[in-house]
This record gives C-alpha cells, structure tokens and sequence, in this order.
C-alpha cells in the first residue's frame, strides 16, 4: 500500500477573516472527506490543521550550531495550513476523493512519500 500526503494550502488572513459558519462549512466539507475516504477503502493514517505560519520557527545550521529564527519561512499569499497522511492501492480514487476538498479550499497538492506511489 502506498503512503500519499494531501497538502492543504490556504491564506491565513483570509481564514481569520472567515465568519464562523463559513469556517463550519469547511470543517464539515473534511468530515465528509474523511467519510469519503474510509467509504472507499482509503486508510487516514494521520491529518491535522496547523498553526499560523508566523508561529513557525525556521532552524538552519548544524547539530551543535542551530539557529532559530520565528517563521514564515517564506512570504506569500497562501501558506501551508493543513495535512493528511493517506494510504491507499488506488491513486485514482484518492485524487477523485481529493476533489471533494477542491469545492471548498481551491486547488490541493498530493505527493507520494519517496520510494512509493505515483
């Protein structure tokens, strides 16, 4: 079975902004996408909505010379505002099962872990 990663971009101003029963319109759009997946055989191993992407920390250096800086790690409109891990034997279903996400936040990226899928 292969392990693919669902990336969820988004703008977090935009989100802020969002009245609350719209925010529950997109909350209930990824329960329905969870009900999708496991309807069809898909395995949610793992998903989450992160924080802000000015709560990051951004760490370059080495093991005994790190430093920390606060985030973004880059400046753009949309950030990376949630995840989930799926595994799945049909990439073509899943990409379909995606869609369902597509009506409510735009376009949505799914990659393969290395060594597997796609």
């Amino acid at each position: 079975m292969a392990k693919y990663v669902v990336l969820i971009p988004g703008n977090e101003d935009t989100w802020d902004a969002t009245p609350q029963e719209d925010r529950q319109r997109v909350y209930n759009a990824h329960m329905e996408f969870a009900k999708l997946l496991a309807d069809r055989g898909h395995s949610f191993v793992e998903g989450a909505e992160l924080v802000r992407s000015d709560q990051a920390r951004i760490v370059s250096g080495s093991v005994d010379d790190v430093t920390v800086t606060d985030g973004p790690y880059a400046e753009a409109a949309e950030q990376l505002t949630g995840f989930y891990v799926i595994e799945t034997e049909d990439l073509d279903d899943l990409l379909r099962c995606v869609g369902r996400l597509c009506s409510d936040e735009g376009r949505v990226e799914v990659r393969a872990y290395a060594g597997g899928g796609m």
